[in-house]
């Protein structure tokens, strides 16, 4: 997901984001260790993706204060 898509939502759309991407990155690991993960290159883009959320989420937050 892009940074201006996650920028255009507001704090409780972008915490609700957070956690279901959380919940997607354990899926991905459980499939990685069960070895029924075929494109390993989801691990690092969910990864990345809970990243950018979660400093758009605290830019926000900072900004409401």
């Amino acid at each position: 997901m892009k940074a201006s898509e996650l920028r255009a939502k507001d704090v409780a759309a972008l915490e609700k984001e957070v956690s279901d991407l959380l919940k997607a990155h354990f899926g991905l690991r459980m499939q990685k260790a069960t070895q029924q993960l075929t494109n390993h290159s989801q691990l690092g883009k969910t990864r990345r993706d809970i990243a950018r959320a979660k400093t758009i989420l605290a830019q926000k937050k900072k900004a409401a204060k």
